[in-house]
């Protein structure tokens, strides 16, 4: 027991205290976040709107979140990551309390998205910040810590926003605008919004790299995130209806099942980063990135309670051992001056995975069944494995060592 209490102990000790105080206002952020896992009931039950009316209006979040990813990381290399980070807050908390007031489908379609743009530009500030503060032997457990908080409080939120939404849907708008805003404070009160000093700039500074996207291997490690993004997001967009079609889980036993992810994420990932963080980067997700598939191609072994459980523990490892470490290759692959534009582009990844998904998925899942797209989730999972390996060596985070494998 003494050896469990001193693993947990370790994983957690040596980080930044700047990390810390990021973290502390993402849970703040995070445990408020109630107005968007209720989107799409508020436009069609409360203003009225149809399925395909609602849908429009969530696919220009979507869009927004895109654009959000790029600008976020472009002004967070100009005025600050922590002040694009209050900036966003404050402006996503009014946003808000604006929609509350608009009813038009058209008005309120435009104001989705400008909300979306400032709300989604706080990820690459977060990991920015993240970046700058962290060396690179802690960096993944940094990011694992952000992540562990953004787990805690989402968690908390859609929890706390089901009662709320009970009452009236407009508290959801209130009470969301006041968490961004009390975040802000956290932020203000901790870190100030002035950009830190170059003493607490952490990384490769001995770098001059400053687009992503002339940078090639860069470039390729992108093309993966987003495949990789693709097929976790089944997850979450064509998971729910497979254990409901052919496994037969109601969705008190679909949300259980689910709750094993975060469950895990909390209990478990800051001591496996500890473990594994002196291993290559690359490698490490390139294992996690093939459990990810590999968890999903188990679902076709069965429809059984244990295939069900099998399957989130593995897709679940593979999360915890590939997200982290993509993070840290991409602060790393950014170096001193230009963290904002990578991170902005490795969130903006994720953000095209988040409008391919749904659709890649939605149509397998509908034309050939599940099989067919776990099946295709484990191939996926086995090409993601041996193209992050074969990539790593062109990501040293030092361009002359880029340059000799080239």
């Amino acid at each position: 027991m003494r050896r469990v209490i001193a693993a947990y102990r370790l994983s957690f000790s040596g980080l930044p205290r700047p990390v810390w105080l990021l973290a502390g206002a993402v849970l703040v952020n995070r445990a408020g976040t109630m107005v968007l896992p209720f989107l799409s009931l508020y436009l069609t039950r409360e203003l009225g709107f149809t399925a395909v009316r609602a849908g429009q209006i969530l696919s220009l979040y979507g869009a927004g979140s895109m654009v959000g990813s790029t600008l976020g990381g472009w002004l967070s290399d100009r005025i600050g990551a922590v002040r694009v980070q209050g900036l966003s807050l404050a402006a996503t908390g009014l946003g808000f309390l604006v929609l509350t007031r608009i009813t038009d489908f058209s008005a309120l379609a435009a104001s989705v998205f400008v909300v979306s743009v400032v709300s989604e530009s706080f990820r690459p500030a977060v990991m920015t910040s993240v970046a700058e503060h962290s060396r690179p032997p802690i960096r993944a457990r940094c990011f694992a810590l952000v992540r562990l908080s953004v787990n805690t409080g989402m968690a908390v939120g859609p929890a706390v926003g089901g009662f709320l939404a009970a009452q009236h849907y407009t508290l959801l708008f209130v009470v969301d605008a006041a968490t961004c805003w009390a975040a802000a404070a956290v932020l203000w009160a901790t870190l100030g919004f002035s950009r830190p000093p170059p003493s607490m700039v952490s990384g490769t500074e001995h770098q001059s790299r400053t687009s992503p996207w002339r940078d090639v291997p860069f470039l390729a490690f992108l093309g993966l995130i987003v495949l990789l993004g693709v097929i976790f997001l089944q997850i979450w967009v064509t998971l729910p209806l497979e254990l409901r079609d052919s496994f037969g889980f109601s969705e008190r036993g679909i949300g259980l099942l689910i709750a094993l992810n975060p469950a895990m994420i909390v209990a478990f990932e800051m001591v496996l980063m500890r473990a594994v963080e002196r291993l290559g980067s690359m490698r490490v997700a390139a294992v996690g990135a093939g459990l990810v598939g590999c968890g999903l191609a188990i679902l076709t072994f069965g429809h059984s309670l244990l295939v069900a459980v099998c399957s989130t523990l593995v897709w679940t490892l593979g999360e915890m051992l590939s997200l982290p470490m993509t993070n840290a290759v991409a602060a790393e692959r950014a170096g001193s001056g230009a963290a904002g534009r990578y991170m902005g582009a490795y969130t903006l990844a994720f953000s095209t995975a988040f409008v391919l998904a749904p659709v890649l998925g939605g149509w397998t899942y509908q034309r050939h069944g599940g099989d067919a797209l776990w099946s295709a989730a484990g191939v996926a999972g086995v090409l993601l494995f041996i193209s992050f390996w074969a990539l790593g060596r062109h990501l040293s985070a030092d361009p002359e060592a880029s340059k000799k494998h080239r």
